[in-house]
């Protein structure tokens, strides 16, 4: 059984068809540019650009960047602060002609994509989910089950909120090296993410998650495991293919 998966960014938003059998995109991902400002006019466009780029005509999962309860967003930190206390799943569902759209949290959707079918299945205990790119997504699961909108990239690192300092974005921002982002950044942000919640298991998911062999070898000091997203930069449409499965009870 097929679903639509589309996964909203700061910088793209991509999505396809997901094969919820596999927990696979059954197609290649169509994906456009955010639009600057992310106005939800705008995004919402562009969702429904990748949408019918496909002809598709049935459920759709949509994540978005920012806490969501029931469809209403509640934060908006990498796309325009508009978005706050908008019904994100009626905005978009009249977009796409009255197509049923569910809509969650962004990393919560690629943690739970990776818990069922990547890095995380099978794994009890606390698995934590840390999504790098233009922020710093999280999922939190104990034994398995989410712990919804935690936001963990906005925890206090150094007088600053961590994204700002530990994300991928930083990053090329800041022009800083593979070894200095890793020793001096991410490692001091998983330190404190581990000081609070001892996790047994950290996967690490966005795009630089293709690039692993990059930055974890260099990561000292951090007792729990760490390990690399095996869904990689699909893991948010799939979770939100997986959304829309389940609230249409396709799953």
């Amino acid at each position: 059984m097929n679903v639509f998966g589309v996964d909203i960014g700061g910088s793209g938003i991509k999505g396809a068809p997901v094969d919820l059998g596999r927990g696979a995109l059954a197609e290649e991902r169509h994906k456009v540019l955010t639009p600057q400002p992310a106005t939800p006019d705008g995004v919402a466009g562009c969702v429904a650009e990748v949408v019918t780029h496909f002809g598709w005509t049935g459920p759709v999962g949509v994540t978005f960047p920012g806490v969501v309860t029931g469809s209403t967003v509640r934060t908006a930190a990498n796309v325009d602060k508009s978005w706050i206390g908008v019904d994100a799943g009626t905005l978009i569902s009249d977009r796409l002609g009255g197509l049923p759209v569910t809509v969650l949290n962004d990393a919560d959707a690629a943690g739970v994509a990776e818990m069922t079918f990547g890095a995380g299945r099978g794994r009890k205990g606390t698995v934590i989910l840390l999504t790098l790119g233009t922020g710093i997504g999280s999922a939190v699961f104990v034994d398995g089950r989410l712990v919804p909108n935690t936001e963990l990239g906005h925890l206090e690192l150094k007088g600053h909120d961590a994204e700002t300092r530990a994300s991928t974005r930083a990053k090329e921002d800041e022009g800083l090296t593979w070894e200095h982002w890793a020793t001096k950044r991410l490692r001091k942000y998983l330190a404190h993410v581990e000081m609070l919640f001892s996790p047994e298991l950290f996967i690490i998911g966005g795009g630089v998650s293709r690039k692993a062999d990059k930055f974890l070898p260099l990561i000292e000091g951090v007792r729990a495991k760490i390990v690399p997203a095996e869904l990689q930069n699909d893991a948010g449409i799939v979770g939100a293919g997986m959304a829309a499965g389940t609230a249409a009870r396709l799953v």
